[in-house]
Protein backbone atom coordinates (compact mmCIF):
# COMPACT_ATOMS: atom_id res chain seq x y z
CA UNK A 1 0.00 0.00 0.00
CA UNK A 2 2.82 2.37 0.91
CA UNK A 3 4.60 1.47 -2.31
CA UNK A 4 1.46 2.28 -4.25
CA UNK A 5 1.16 5.65 -2.51
CA UNK A 6 4.80 6.45 -3.23
CA UNK A 7 4.33 5.42 -6.87
CA UNK A 8 1.19 7.60 -7.14
CA UNK A 9 3.00 10.60 -5.68
CA UNK A 10 5.88 10.04 -8.10
CA UNK A 11 3.46 9.93 -11.03
CA UNK A 12 1.83 13.15 -9.85
CA UNK A 13 5.22 14.86 -9.56
CA UNK A 14 6.20 13.65 -13.02
CA UNK A 15 2.92 14.89 -14.50
CA UNK A 16 3.30 18.26 -12.77
CA UNK A 17 6.85 18.55 -14.06
CA UNK A 18 5.76 17.74 -17.59
CA UNK A 19 2.95 20.32 -17.37
CA UNK A 20 5.33 23.01 -16.16
CA UNK A 21 7.76 22.13 -18.93
CA UNK A 22 5.02 22.34 -21.57
CA UNK A 23 3.79 25.72 -20.26
CA UNK A 24 7.38 26.96 -20.26
CA UNK A 25 7.78 25.75 -23.85
CA UNK A 26 4.63 27.62 -24.88
CA UNK A 27 5.83 30.82 -23.19
CA UNK A 28 9.20 30.57 -24.94
CA UNK A 29 7.45 30.11 -28.28
CA UNK A 30 5.34 33.21 -27.61
CA UNK A 31 8.43 35.24 -26.66
CA UNK A 32 10.08 34.05 -29.89
CA UNK A 33 6.89 35.10 -31.74
CA UNK A 34 6.32 31.52 -32.91
CA UNK A 35 2.61 31.85 -32.27
CA UNK A 36 1.39 28.84 -34.23
CA UNK A 37 3.81 26.61 -32.35
CA UNK A 38 2.59 28.12 -29.08
CA UNK A 39 -1.02 27.43 -30.05
CA UNK A 40 -0.25 23.79 -30.78
CA UNK A 41 1.53 23.32 -27.45
CA UNK A 42 -1.24 25.07 -25.48
CA UNK A 43 -4.01 23.12 -27.18
CA UNK A 44 -2.25 19.86 -26.31
CA UNK A 45 -1.97 21.01 -22.67
CA UNK A 46 -5.68 21.87 -22.56
CA UNK A 47 -6.53 18.46 -23.95
CA UNK A 48 -4.30 16.71 -21.41
CA UNK A 49 -5.36 18.85 -18.44
CA UNK A 50 -8.72 20.50 -19.12
CA UNK A 51 -9.27 21.43 -15.47
CA UNK A 52 -6.38 23.94 -15.36
CA UNK A 53 -7.07 27.58 -16.26
CA UNK A 54 -3.54 28.72 -17.20
CA UNK A 55 -3.20 27.22 -20.67
CA UNK A 56 -6.57 28.47 -21.99
CA UNK A 57 -5.80 31.94 -20.58
CA UNK A 58 -2.44 32.10 -22.36
CA UNK A 59 -4.02 30.76 -25.54
CA UNK A 60 -6.64 33.50 -25.28
CA UNK A 61 -3.81 36.04 -25.09
CA UNK A 62 -2.28 34.64 -28.27
CA UNK A 63 -5.57 34.97 -30.14
CA UNK A 64 -6.11 38.48 -28.81
CA UNK A 65 -2.62 39.50 -29.97
CA UNK A 66 -3.68 38.29 -33.42
CA UNK A 67 -6.85 40.40 -33.20
CA UNK A 68 -9.17 37.39 -33.00
CA UNK A 69 -11.19 38.63 -30.04
CA UNK A 70 -14.03 36.10 -30.38
CA UNK A 71 -11.68 33.13 -30.01
CA UNK A 72 -9.82 34.87 -27.20
CA UNK A 73 -13.03 35.35 -25.22
CA UNK A 74 -13.95 31.66 -25.58
CA UNK A 75 -10.64 30.60 -24.04
CA UNK A 76 -10.84 33.21 -21.28
CA UNK A 77 -14.28 31.86 -20.33
CA UNK A 78 -12.87 28.31 -20.40
CA UNK A 79 -10.13 29.50 -18.04
CA UNK A 80 -12.65 31.02 -15.63
CA UNK A 81 -14.60 27.74 -15.62
CA UNK A 82 -11.52 25.66 -14.72
CA UNK A 83 -11.00 24.20 -11.27
CA UNK A 84 -7.45 25.54 -10.83
CA UNK A 85 -5.90 28.92 -11.76
CA UNK A 86 -9.34 30.07 -12.90
CA UNK A 87 -8.49 33.58 -11.70
CA UNK A 88 -6.23 34.14 -14.74
CA UNK A 89 -9.20 34.08 -17.10
CA UNK A 90 -10.59 37.18 -15.40
CA UNK A 91 -7.48 39.09 -16.52
CA UNK A 92 -8.22 38.25 -20.15
CA UNK A 93 -11.84 39.29 -19.74
CA UNK A 94 -10.58 42.48 -18.12
CA UNK A 95 -8.48 43.32 -21.19
CA UNK A 96 -11.53 42.80 -23.40
CA UNK A 97 -13.36 45.26 -21.14
CA UNK A 98 -10.52 47.76 -21.57
CA UNK A 99 -10.73 47.31 -25.34
CA UNK A 100 -14.41 48.20 -25.07
CA UNK A 101 -13.61 51.24 -22.87
CA UNK A 102 -15.42 49.67 -19.90
CA UNK A 103 -12.87 50.48 -17.19
CA UNK A 104 -15.21 49.69 -14.30
CA UNK A 105 -15.86 46.15 -15.54
CA UNK A 106 -12.14 45.66 -16.23
CA UNK A 107 -11.19 46.65 -12.70
CA UNK A 108 -13.83 44.29 -11.29
CA UNK A 109 -12.37 41.42 -13.34
CA UNK A 110 -8.83 42.30 -12.23
CA UNK A 111 -10.01 42.33 -8.60
CA UNK A 112 -11.41 38.80 -9.11
CA UNK A 113 -8.02 37.74 -10.49
CA UNK A 114 -6.11 39.21 -7.53
CA UNK A 115 -8.42 37.90 -4.79
CA UNK A 116 -7.07 34.30 -4.53
CA UNK A 117 -3.40 35.33 -4.88
CA UNK A 118 -0.95 34.19 -2.20
CA UNK A 119 1.32 36.65 -0.41
CA UNK A 120 4.36 36.08 -2.64
CA UNK A 121 2.55 35.70 -5.98
CA UNK A 122 3.42 38.23 -8.67
CA UNK A 123 2.45 36.58 -11.97
CA UNK A 124 -1.12 37.91 -11.88
CA UNK A 125 0.21 41.45 -11.44
CA UNK A 126 2.44 41.00 -14.49
CA UNK A 127 -0.48 39.77 -16.59
CA UNK A 128 -2.70 42.63 -15.41
CA UNK A 129 0.04 45.14 -16.18
CA UNK A 130 0.35 43.72 -19.67
CA UNK A 131 -3.43 43.80 -20.11
CA UNK A 132 -3.32 47.55 -19.43
CA UNK A 133 -0.49 47.92 -21.97
CA UNK A 134 -1.80 45.61 -24.68
CA UNK A 135 -5.31 47.01 -24.77
CA UNK A 136 -6.32 48.96 -27.86
CA UNK A 137 -6.82 51.76 -25.29
CA UNK A 138 -3.51 51.45 -23.39
CA UNK A 139 -3.18 52.82 -19.86
CA UNK A 140 0.53 52.80 -19.07
CA UNK A 141 0.26 54.60 -15.74
CA UNK A 142 -2.13 51.95 -14.38
CA UNK A 143 0.26 49.30 -15.69
CA UNK A 144 3.17 50.93 -13.82
CA UNK A 145 1.13 51.12 -10.60
CA UNK A 146 0.18 47.42 -10.87
CA UNK A 147 3.70 46.27 -11.74
CA UNK A 148 5.22 48.23 -8.86
CA UNK A 149 3.08 46.10 -6.53
CA UNK A 150 4.78 43.04 -7.99
CA UNK A 151 8.21 44.67 -7.75
CA UNK A 152 7.68 45.35 -4.05
CA UNK A 153 7.10 41.62 -3.52
CA UNK A 154 9.93 40.33 -5.75
CA UNK A 155 12.45 43.07 -6.70
CA UNK A 156 14.67 40.71 -8.73
CA UNK A 157 11.92 39.07 -10.80
CA UNK A 158 13.09 39.44 -14.41
CA UNK A 159 9.59 39.20 -15.91
CA UNK A 160 8.33 41.93 -13.58
CA UNK A 161 11.27 44.16 -14.54
CA UNK A 162 10.77 43.48 -18.26
CA UNK A 163 7.07 44.33 -18.07
CA UNK A 164 7.86 47.46 -16.05
CA UNK A 165 10.35 48.50 -18.73
CA UNK A 166 7.64 48.11 -21.38
CA UNK A 167 5.23 50.18 -19.30
CA UNK A 168 7.75 52.99 -18.80
CA UNK A 169 8.60 52.89 -22.51
CA UNK A 170 4.91 53.20 -23.39
CA UNK A 171 4.65 56.11 -20.94
CA UNK A 172 7.60 57.86 -22.69
CA UNK A 173 9.84 57.57 -19.64
CA UNK A 174 13.00 56.46 -21.40
CA UNK A 175 15.31 56.64 -18.37
CA UNK A 176 13.17 54.37 -16.19
CA UNK A 177 12.56 52.03 -19.13
CA UNK A 178 16.33 51.69 -19.62
CA UNK A 179 16.91 50.93 -15.94
CA UNK A 180 14.16 48.30 -15.90
CA UNK A 181 15.38 46.55 -19.06
CA UNK A 182 18.98 46.58 -17.81
CA UNK A 183 17.96 45.19 -14.42
CA UNK A 184 15.79 42.52 -16.07
CA UNK A 185 18.70 41.25 -18.16
CA UNK A 186 21.03 41.33 -15.16
CA UNK A 187 18.48 39.32 -13.17
CA UNK A 188 18.15 36.77 -15.99
CA UNK A 189 20.89 36.81 -18.70
CA UNK A 190 18.83 34.35 -20.77
CA UNK A 191 16.02 36.91 -21.12
CA UNK A 192 17.02 38.15 -24.58
CA UNK A 193 13.92 40.31 -25.01
CA UNK A 194 15.12 42.57 -22.18
CA UNK A 195 18.47 43.10 -23.89
CA UNK A 196 16.75 43.56 -27.25
CA UNK A 197 14.56 46.30 -25.76
CA UNK A 198 17.68 48.32 -24.93
CA UNK A 199 18.21 48.48 -28.69
CA UNK A 200 14.56 49.43 -29.18
CA UNK A 201 15.14 52.48 -26.96
CA UNK A 202 18.05 53.53 -29.18
CA UNK A 203 15.91 53.01 -32.29
CA UNK A 204 13.22 55.24 -30.79
CA UNK A 205 15.85 57.92 -30.16
CA UNK A 206 16.91 57.69 -33.85
CA UNK A 207 20.37 56.41 -32.85
CA UNK A 208 20.18 53.86 -35.63
CA UNK A 209 23.87 52.90 -35.66
CA UNK A 210 23.84 52.25 -31.92
CA UNK A 211 20.54 50.36 -32.13
CA UNK A 212 21.95 48.05 -34.80
CA UNK A 213 25.01 47.38 -32.61
CA UNK A 214 22.71 46.53 -29.70
CA UNK A 215 20.66 44.13 -31.83
CA UNK A 216 23.82 42.47 -33.14
CA UNK A 217 24.85 41.84 -29.52
CA UNK A 218 21.59 39.90 -29.07
CA UNK A 219 22.32 37.91 -32.25
CA UNK A 220 25.79 37.10 -30.90
CA UNK A 221 24.07 35.51 -27.89
CA UNK A 222 21.49 33.61 -29.96
CA UNK A 223 21.44 33.91 -33.75
CA UNK A 224 18.08 32.09 -33.83
CA UNK A 225 16.17 34.61 -31.73
CA UNK A 226 13.66 35.74 -34.35
CA UNK A 227 12.25 39.00 -32.89
CA UNK A 228 15.63 40.73 -33.05
CA UNK A 229 15.59 40.47 -36.85
CA UNK A 230 12.19 42.16 -36.93
CA UNK A 231 13.62 44.99 -34.85
CA UNK A 232 16.60 45.22 -37.20
CA UNK A 233 14.22 45.38 -40.16
CA UNK A 234 12.22 48.18 -38.57
CA UNK A 235 15.42 50.07 -37.68
CA UNK A 236 16.70 49.97 -41.27
CA UNK A 237 13.25 51.05 -42.46
CA UNK A 238 13.16 54.04 -40.10
CA UNK A 239 16.73 54.96 -41.02
CA UNK A 240 15.75 54.96 -44.71
CA UNK A 241 12.74 57.16 -44.02
CA UNK A 242 14.69 59.65 -41.91
CA UNK A 243 17.69 59.80 -44.26
CA UNK A 244 16.43 59.44 -47.86
CA UNK A 245 19.99 59.13 -49.23
CA UNK A 246 20.18 55.71 -47.51
CA UNK A 247 16.76 54.63 -48.73
CA UNK A 248 17.67 52.07 -51.39
CA UNK A 249 20.37 50.32 -49.35
CA UNK A 250 18.47 50.36 -46.06
CA UNK A 251 15.19 49.21 -47.60
CA UNK A 252 17.02 46.15 -48.94
CA UNK A 253 18.51 45.47 -45.51
CA UNK A 254 15.08 45.93 -43.93
CA UNK A 255 13.50 43.38 -46.28
CA UNK A 256 16.37 40.88 -45.80
CA UNK A 257 16.08 41.03 -42.01
CA UNK A 258 12.30 40.73 -42.08
CA UNK A 259 12.55 37.64 -44.25
CA UNK A 260 15.06 36.22 -41.75
CA UNK A 261 12.56 36.96 -38.99
CA UNK A 262 9.89 35.00 -40.86
CA UNK A 263 12.13 31.94 -41.26
CA UNK A 264 12.64 31.87 -37.49
CA UNK A 265 9.00 32.35 -36.51
CA UNK A 266 6.32 30.76 -38.68
CA UNK A 267 4.65 31.17 -42.05
CA UNK A 268 1.10 31.24 -40.73
CA UNK A 269 -1.52 33.54 -42.21
CA UNK A 270 -0.97 35.97 -39.31
CA UNK A 271 2.80 36.05 -39.88
CA UNK A 272 2.25 36.61 -43.57
CA UNK A 273 -0.09 39.49 -42.78
CA UNK A 274 2.57 41.10 -40.60
CA UNK A 275 4.98 40.59 -43.47
CA UNK A 276 2.50 42.16 -45.89
CA UNK A 277 2.11 45.19 -43.62
CA UNK A 278 5.89 45.58 -43.61
CA UNK A 279 6.11 45.28 -47.40
CA UNK A 280 3.66 48.19 -47.66
CA UNK A 281 5.95 50.26 -45.44
CA UNK A 282 9.03 49.56 -47.57
CA UNK A 283 7.00 49.97 -50.78
CA UNK A 284 7.91 46.56 -52.22
CA UNK A 285 4.63 46.06 -54.07
CA UNK A 286 5.77 43.24 -56.34
CA UNK A 287 6.68 41.19 -53.26
CA UNK A 288 3.40 42.26 -51.66
CA UNK A 289 1.35 40.98 -54.59
CA UNK A 290 3.25 37.68 -54.46
CA UNK A 291 2.68 37.41 -50.70
CA UNK A 292 -1.02 38.21 -51.08
CA UNK A 293 -1.44 35.43 -53.62
CA UNK A 294 0.39 33.02 -51.29
CA UNK A 295 -2.00 34.02 -48.48
CA UNK A 296 -5.01 33.22 -50.66
CA UNK A 297 -3.75 29.63 -50.86
CA UNK A 298 -3.74 29.46 -47.04
CA UNK A 299 -6.99 31.33 -46.40
CA UNK A 300 -9.33 32.11 -49.27
CA UNK A 301 -11.80 34.06 -47.16
CA UNK A 302 -9.65 36.31 -44.93
CA UNK A 303 -10.77 39.83 -45.91
CA UNK A 304 -7.45 41.58 -45.23
CA UNK A 305 -5.96 39.74 -48.20
CA UNK A 306 -8.19 41.85 -50.46
CA UNK A 307 -6.56 44.96 -48.96
CA UNK A 308 -3.08 43.71 -49.76
CA UNK A 309 -4.09 42.65 -53.26
CA UNK A 310 -5.70 46.03 -53.85
CA UNK A 311 -2.67 48.04 -52.75
CA UNK A 312 -0.22 45.87 -54.68
CA UNK A 313 -2.33 45.70 -57.82
CA UNK A 314 -2.64 49.50 -57.95
CA UNK A 315 1.10 50.05 -57.50
CA UNK A 316 1.85 47.38 -60.10
CA UNK A 317 -0.52 48.91 -62.66
CA UNK A 318 -3.36 46.37 -62.40
CA UNK A 319 -6.14 48.89 -61.73
CA UNK A 320 -9.07 46.55 -62.43
CA UNK A 321 -7.80 44.06 -59.84
CA UNK A 322 -7.16 46.93 -57.43
CA UNK A 323 -10.68 48.32 -57.75
CA UNK A 324 -12.34 44.89 -57.47
CA UNK A 325 -10.23 43.85 -54.45
CA UNK A 326 -10.66 47.10 -52.53
CA UNK A 327 -14.37 47.40 -53.27
CA UNK A 328 -14.84 43.84 -51.98
CA UNK A 329 -12.94 44.82 -48.84
CA UNK A 330 -14.59 48.16 -47.98
CA UNK A 331 -18.16 47.05 -48.71
CA UNK A 332 -18.04 44.52 -45.85
CA UNK A 333 -19.12 46.40 -42.68
CA UNK A 334 -17.40 43.87 -40.43
CA UNK A 335 -13.96 44.75 -41.83
CA UNK A 336 -11.79 47.30 -40.03
CA UNK A 337 -11.54 49.92 -42.75
CA UNK A 338 -8.70 52.44 -42.58
CA UNK A 339 -8.26 55.70 -44.50
CA UNK A 340 -5.58 54.19 -46.74
CA UNK A 341 -8.14 51.69 -48.09
CA UNK A 342 -10.29 54.51 -49.45
CA UNK A 343 -7.22 56.40 -50.68
CA UNK A 344 -6.03 53.48 -52.78
CA UNK A 345 -9.52 52.86 -54.10
CA UNK A 346 -9.76 56.52 -55.07
CA UNK A 347 -6.35 56.46 -56.74
CA UNK A 348 -7.28 53.31 -58.66
CA UNK A 349 -10.53 54.82 -59.95
CA UNK A 350 -8.68 57.95 -61.11
CA UNK A 351 -6.02 55.80 -62.77
CA UNK A 352 -8.73 53.78 -64.49
CA UNK A 353 -10.01 56.95 -66.17
CA UNK A 354 -6.56 58.29 -67.11
CA UNK A 355 -5.43 58.11 -70.74
CA UNK A 356 -2.39 56.01 -71.64
CA UNK A 357 -0.21 59.10 -72.05
CA UNK A 358 -1.49 60.57 -68.79
CA UNK A 359 -2.56 63.78 -70.51
CA UNK A 360 -6.30 63.50 -69.82
CA UNK A 361 -8.72 62.02 -67.29
CA UNK A 362 -12.34 61.08 -67.79
CA UNK A 363 -14.28 63.55 -65.57
CA UNK A 364 -16.67 60.88 -64.27
CA UNK A 365 -13.78 58.59 -63.28
CA UNK A 366 -11.97 61.47 -61.58
CA UNK A 367 -15.07 62.40 -59.59
CA UNK A 368 -15.57 58.74 -58.61
CA UNK A 369 -12.02 58.73 -57.28
CA UNK A 370 -12.59 61.97 -55.35
CA UNK A 371 -15.62 60.41 -53.65
CA UNK A 372 -13.36 57.73 -52.13
CA UNK A 373 -10.63 60.24 -51.25
CA UNK A 374 -13.18 62.37 -49.39
CA UNK A 375 -14.09 59.31 -47.30
CA UNK A 376 -10.42 58.78 -46.48
CA UNK A 377 -9.88 62.39 -45.38
CA UNK A 378 -13.10 62.40 -43.35
CA UNK A 379 -11.86 59.28 -41.54
CA UNK A 380 -8.30 60.55 -41.05
CA UNK A 381 -7.55 64.20 -41.92
CA UNK A 382 -3.80 63.56 -42.06
CA UNK A 383 -4.44 61.25 -45.02
CA UNK A 384 -3.97 64.45 -47.06
CA UNK A 385 -0.23 63.86 -46.65
CA UNK A 386 -0.51 60.94 -49.09
CA UNK A 387 -2.14 62.98 -51.88
CA UNK A 388 0.90 64.99 -52.89
CA UNK A 389 2.57 62.50 -55.23
CA UNK A 390 -0.54 62.08 -57.37
CA UNK A 391 -1.26 65.80 -57.24
CA UNK A 392 2.26 66.67 -58.43
CA UNK A 393 2.03 64.06 -61.18
CA UNK A 394 -1.18 65.66 -62.45
CA UNK A 395 0.41 69.11 -62.15
CA UNK A 396 3.35 67.90 -64.23
CA UNK A 397 0.94 66.74 -66.93
CA UNK A 398 -0.70 70.22 -66.88
CA UNK A 399 -3.94 68.77 -65.51
CA UNK A 400 -4.22 71.81 -63.30
CA UNK A 401 -7.93 71.61 -62.46
CA UNK A 402 -7.57 68.01 -61.27
CA UNK A 403 -4.36 68.79 -59.38
CA UNK A 404 -6.10 71.68 -57.61
CA UNK A 405 -8.93 69.37 -56.52
CA UNK A 406 -6.39 67.09 -54.79
CA UNK A 407 -4.26 69.81 -53.21
CA UNK A 408 -7.34 71.58 -51.87
CA UNK A 409 -7.78 68.81 -49.29
CA UNK A 410 -4.39 69.64 -47.74
CA UNK A 411 -5.10 73.37 -47.49
CA UNK A 412 -7.78 72.59 -44.92
CA UNK A 413 -5.52 70.64 -42.54
CA UNK A 414 -3.01 73.09 -40.96
CA UNK A 415 -1.49 70.38 -38.76
CA UNK A 416 -0.44 68.37 -41.83
CA UNK A 417 3.29 68.11 -42.55
CA UNK A 418 2.51 68.96 -46.19
CA UNK A 419 0.35 72.02 -45.41
CA UNK A 420 2.79 74.55 -46.90
CA UNK A 421 3.42 72.47 -50.04
CA UNK A 422 -0.29 71.85 -50.54
CA UNK A 423 -1.09 75.56 -50.39
CA UNK A 424 1.69 76.38 -52.85
CA UNK A 425 0.56 73.77 -55.38
CA UNK A 426 -3.12 74.57 -54.86
CA UNK A 427 -2.52 78.23 -55.63
CA UNK A 428 -0.26 77.43 -58.60
CA UNK A 429 -2.71 74.91 -60.03
CA UNK A 430 -5.57 77.42 -59.99
CA UNK A 431 -3.38 80.20 -61.41
CA UNK A 432 -2.13 78.12 -64.34
CA UNK A 433 -5.61 76.74 -65.02
CA UNK A 434 -6.88 80.32 -65.38
CA UNK A 435 -3.83 81.80 -67.14
CA UNK A 436 -4.48 80.22 -70.55
CA UNK A 437 -5.29 81.66 -73.94
CA UNK A 438 -9.02 81.73 -74.68
CA UNK A 439 -9.88 80.96 -71.02
CA UNK A 440 -11.99 83.42 -69.07
CA UNK A 441 -10.54 83.70 -65.56
CA UNK A 442 -12.74 82.33 -62.79
CA UNK A 443 -12.74 84.99 -60.05
CA UNK A 444 -14.03 82.64 -57.32
CA UNK A 445 -11.29 80.09 -58.01
CA UNK A 446 -8.64 82.82 -58.21
CA UNK A 447 -9.72 84.21 -54.85
CA UNK A 448 -9.09 80.73 -53.39
CA UNK A 449 -5.63 80.76 -54.99
CA UNK A 450 -4.96 84.16 -53.46
CA UNK A 451 -6.00 82.85 -50.03
CA UNK A 452 -3.65 79.88 -50.47
CA UNK A 453 -0.70 82.18 -51.18
CA UNK A 454 -1.64 84.23 -48.10
CA UNK A 455 -1.45 80.97 -46.09
CA UNK A 456 2.01 80.33 -47.52
CA UNK A 457 3.27 83.80 -46.67
CA UNK A 458 1.82 83.61 -43.17
CA UNK A 459 3.77 80.41 -42.56
CA UNK A 460 6.89 81.49 -44.51
CA UNK A 461 7.17 85.28 -45.01
CA UNK A 462 10.54 84.99 -46.78
CA UNK A 463 9.23 82.75 -49.57
CA UNK A 464 9.44 85.34 -52.34
CA UNK A 465 7.83 83.23 -55.08
CA UNK A 466 4.55 83.37 -53.18
CA UNK A 467 4.58 87.20 -53.48
CA UNK A 468 5.17 86.84 -57.22
CA UNK A 469 2.31 84.39 -57.75
CA UNK A 470 -0.01 86.35 -55.51
CA UNK A 471 0.72 89.37 -57.72
CA UNK A 472 0.07 87.34 -60.88
CA UNK A 473 -3.17 85.97 -59.44
CA UNK A 474 -4.43 89.45 -58.59
CA UNK A 475 -3.44 90.64 -62.05
CA UNK A 476 -5.93 88.10 -63.43
CA UNK A 477 -8.44 89.35 -60.86
CA UNK A 478 -7.74 92.92 -62.06
CA UNK A 479 -7.03 93.91 -58.47
CA UNK A 480 -4.26 96.45 -59.18
CA UNK A 481 -3.71 97.51 -55.58
CA UNK A 482 -2.98 94.00 -54.27
CA UNK A 483 -1.07 93.13 -57.45
CA UNK A 484 1.22 96.16 -57.10
CA UNK A 485 1.84 95.59 -53.40
CA UNK A 486 2.88 91.96 -53.98
CA UNK A 487 5.11 92.74 -56.96
CA UNK A 488 6.83 95.36 -54.79
CA UNK A 489 7.18 92.83 -51.93
CA UNK A 490 8.60 90.28 -54.35
CA UNK A 491 11.26 92.75 -55.53
CA UNK A 492 12.09 93.78 -51.94
CA UNK A 493 12.34 90.21 -50.56
CA UNK A 494 14.44 89.07 -53.51
CA UNK A 495 16.75 92.08 -53.24
CA UNK A 496 17.37 91.21 -49.57
CA UNK A 497 18.95 87.95 -50.73
CA UNK A 498 21.85 89.81 -52.29
CA UNK A 499 23.71 90.22 -55.55
CA UNK A 500 24.03 86.50 -56.26
CA UNK A 501 20.25 86.13 -56.36
CA UNK A 502 19.82 89.33 -58.42
CA UNK A 503 22.32 88.09 -60.98
CA UNK A 504 20.15 85.11 -61.96
CA UNK A 505 18.61 85.56 -65.46
CA UNK A 506 15.23 84.23 -64.27
CA UNK A 507 15.12 86.82 -61.49
CA UNK A 508 15.92 89.60 -63.95
CA UNK A 509 12.98 88.46 -66.13
CA UNK A 510 10.65 88.46 -63.13
CA UNK A 511 11.79 91.95 -62.08
CA UNK A 512 10.99 93.22 -65.57
CA UNK A 513 7.54 91.61 -65.31
CA UNK A 514 7.01 93.25 -61.92
CA UNK A 515 8.14 96.71 -63.05
CA UNK A 516 6.06 96.65 -66.24
CA UNK A 517 2.89 95.56 -64.44
CA UNK A 518 3.36 98.08 -61.62
CA UNK A 519 3.95 100.80 -64.20
CA UNK A 520 0.86 99.80 -66.17
CA UNK A 521 -1.26 99.98 -63.00
CA UNK A 522 -0.09 103.56 -62.43
CA UNK A 523 -0.47 104.68 -66.08
CA UNK A 524 -3.93 106.21 -65.66
CA UNK A 525 -3.53 107.53 -62.10
CA UNK A 526 0.09 108.57 -61.55
CA UNK A 527 2.14 109.12 -64.71
CA UNK A 528 5.29 109.98 -62.77
CA UNK A 529 5.18 106.62 -60.97
CA UNK A 530 4.46 104.83 -64.22
CA UNK A 531 7.45 106.50 -65.91
CA UNK A 532 9.66 105.66 -62.90
CA UNK A 533 8.87 101.95 -63.14
CA UNK A 534 9.15 101.74 -66.93
CA UNK A 535 12.59 103.31 -66.58
CA UNK A 536 13.49 100.61 -64.05
CA UNK A 537 12.58 98.05 -66.70
CA UNK A 538 14.79 99.78 -69.29
CA UNK A 539 17.66 99.86 -66.80
CA UNK A 540 17.52 96.06 -66.83
CA UNK A 541 16.57 95.66 -70.51
CA UNK A 542 17.18 98.75 -72.66
CA UNK A 543 15.47 97.11 -75.65
CA UNK A 544 12.26 96.15 -73.87
CA UNK A 545 9.57 96.97 -76.41
CA UNK A 546 6.62 97.23 -74.02
CA UNK A 547 8.39 99.69 -71.71
CA UNK A 548 9.70 101.77 -74.64
CA UNK A 549 6.32 102.01 -76.36
CA UNK A 550 4.53 102.79 -73.07
CA UNK A 551 6.97 105.59 -72.23
CA UNK A 552 6.47 107.14 -75.66
CA UNK A 553 2.71 107.05 -75.08
CA UNK A 554 3.00 108.59 -71.59
CA UNK A 555 5.21 111.42 -72.85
Amino acid sequence: MNKFKIFSVALMATAAGAYAQDISQAKKAIDAEQFEKAKTVLQSIIKAKPTDGEAPFILGNVYLSQQVADSAKIYYLNSVAASSRANLGYIGLGQLDLDNKNTTAAQANFASAIKPMKRKDVEEFVYIGRAYMNSVNPDYKSAITTLNRALAIDPQNAQVLLALGDAYYGDNNQNEAYKSYRNAFQADPTLLRAKMQLGVLLKGAKSYDEAIKAFNEVIALDANYGPVYRELAETYYKWARNKPSTREVNYKKAITNYEKYLTLTDYSIHSRMRHADFLILVEDYKALEKEANEMIKLDKVNPRIFRYLGYAAYENGNVDVAIKSLEDYVKNPSNKIIAKDYLYLGFAKIKKGTSADGASIDPAAFEAGLVEIRKAVAMEPLAVQDLGDLGKALFGKKLYKEAAALFEFGTKVPESATYLDDNVYYGLSIFYDNNKANVKPDPIALQKADAAFVNVLTASPTYQEAYLYRARTNRLLENDEVMTKNYEDYVAKTTEKGDEELAKPAVKTKFIEAYNNIAASYANTDKAKAIEYFNKTLALDPTNAYATQSLNTLK
